[in-house]
């Protein structure tokens, strides 16, 4: 069966493979990556993460996809789509996601993912709306979600299950995309 893979003008998303391992862990090592998104990534953790990404891709047809630049095929980071997890309020709804290395910020590249990732979920899941979490001080992520035409519905704000009781990125926002129906 063919890799899946999305493109826009500038960059490919698609499924992931064995030697995006190295990469993606110095991404997840970065403390400029790590700091919305909670602590640091072990090797292990990466390779779980990833093999966790791979298998959902199999049983769901779409994941957090791994996300090259089209001009040099360099893995710089994911964006997707998955269901939302237990205990928050996307749970079961489709939720996009991006996580980019730090030398990429300011490029434009996630909202140019994301807006192709939108687009495929619009096109496969055509009932559905895209919706989207994050920690409450993760303003460069909150910037992309409403250059998405996505809405925050505080009303759905929520401490995340996940993360320490005690960190700052505890309180996380909720956003939906804004459909033209």
């Amino acid at each position: 069966m063919a890799e899946f893979q999305l493109e826009t003008d500038r960059l490919i998303l698609r499924g992931w493979r064995a030697n995006d391992l190295d990469i993606f862990h110095a991404i997840n090592s970065d403390p400029k990556v790590r700091r919305t998104l909670g602590p640091i990534m072990t090797r292990k953790q990466v390779a779980d993460l990833i093999s966790w990404q791979q298998d959902y891709q199999k049983e769901n047809g779409h994941c957090f996809w791994a996300l090259e630049t089209k001009a040099d095929k360099k893995l710089i980071g994911w964006c997707g789509i998955i269901r939302g997890g237990e205990e928050t309020p996307v749970h079961d709804k489709l939720e996009i996601g991006w996580r980019m290395a730090f030398a990429q910020w300011g490029n434009g590249y996630v909202t140019e993912a994301a807006q192709k990732c939108c687009e495929w979920a619009a096109a496969t899941f055509p009932d559905e709306q895209v919706w989207a979490i994050t920690s409450e001080n993760n303003n460069r992520s909150r910037a992309v979600m409403e250059r998405l035409n996505m809405k925050h519905l505080p009303e759905l704000d929520f401490d995340h299950p996940k993360v320490d009781p005690q960190s700052d990125l505890l309180r996380h926002v909720t956003y939906r995309k804004e459909t033209s129906k």
